[in-house]
């Protein structure tokens, strides 16, 4: 395999930092410990995401699938506005085995006040106790209530938009797929940041960067054992599981793709992109240099997070019109 690229200067500083709470490959019996690691992590409170009141934050009970247990979905919507706003529906990181709906909040709330948007933040099964369908099937279930009662929320239900961030990003594809499939909500737009989307782990980039930054080759497969188990990389992974196995892309709505050149996900990402154009549709893609995965996150202040995050914005202002 080729040399990888090199990481942003300004960024190594970072992942060195969270090398050690992070490493690259993480293995199925890390999993626990990885939880406990994260639920030892004091969360935003609701206090704290209302930004001064400027964002009224509330919590919802949805209706699961069917037979399924109940959802969680946390809204937060601009106290200011008299009128239905857009949302953005997020569907949280953390390689289908971590998160909770709570995590991207603080982000999400500059996005929701720049904006004047709504924030829908869904909380969905992990694997591997829950395995395929479920964490996608509530996703979807989640959109699905935040379309009927919109008036409620005070949202627009011409104005949803899908996103996710890693794992979120492939349920956010996903749970995409399914709407057009199903004749489900309407779509607004896709935000897909380094969506999580192909099960066989088998690009370039995903050999080439084995050991290497956040979320490697081996932790790659991890997730989705968890998730799909032996059905990993077999003829019948579902489209909904794994998007990138998806044979049509025709017919969704427009997509925001980014993703890092120093990361697993960069050739699966670009992939995606390049097969919605060839089915006639619109995508537009940022492969930021020199960056690993989630480094935005890891990073905000770098000139490379600054630079997708502003990417980010302008591409939601233009698909908003605003």
């Amino acid at each position: 395999m080729s040399t990888p690229p090199p990481f942003d200067p300004e960024l190594t500083a970072a992942l060195e930092m969270f090398g050690e709470a992070l490493p690259s490959s993480i293995t199925p019996d890390m999993i626990p410990t990885l939880r406990a690691a994260r639920a030892g992590l004091p969360q935003p409170t609701d206090e704290e995401l209302s930004r001064d009141g400027a964002l009224v934050i509330a919590d919802h009970t949805a209706p699961g699938p069917a037979g399924q247990p109940d959802i969680m979905l946390l809204v937060a919507r601009p106290a200011a506005a008299v009128a239905p706003v857009p949302a953005l529906y997020f569907v949280h990181g953390g390689g289908m085995i971590l998160g909770n709906r709570r995590q991207s909040l603080p982000d999400l709330a500059e996005l929701a006040l720049e904006l004047g948007i709504a924030i829908v933040s869904v909380e969905y099964r992990l694997a591997p106790e829950h395995p395929h369908p479920a964490p996608v099937e509530d996703c979807y279930a989640g959109l699905e209530w935040t379309a009927k009662n919109a008036a409620e929320l005070g949202i627009d239900p011409e104005r949803i938009i899908v996103g996710g961030g890693s794992a979120g990003g492939g349920l956010a594809a996903a749970v995409v797929l399914m709407a057009r499939d199903r004749g489900g909500p309407a779509i607004l737009g896709q935000l897909l940041i380094c969506p999580m989307l192909d099960d066989r782990n088998d690009t370039p980039s995903a050999h080439q960067m084995a050991g290497l930054g956040i979320w490697d080759r081996t932790a790659n497969e991890t997730g989705w054992t968890a998730l799909l188990g032996s059905s990993r990389c077999g003829p019948d992974v579902s489209p909904y599981a794994a998007p990138a196995r998806a044979t049509d892309l025709s017919g969704l709505p427009p997509a925001f793709i980014d993703v890092g050149s120093a990361e697993t996900f960069r050739d699966e990402d670009v992939d995606y992109a390049v097969r919605i154009w060839r089915d006639g549709g619109r995508a537009e893609l940022h492969v930021w240099p020199g960056g690993f995965h989630g480094f935005d996150g890891f990073a905000p202040q770098a000139a490379l997070s600054q630079d997708a995050k502003e990417a980010r914005l302008r591409w939601l202002r233009r698909l908003l019109g605003g």
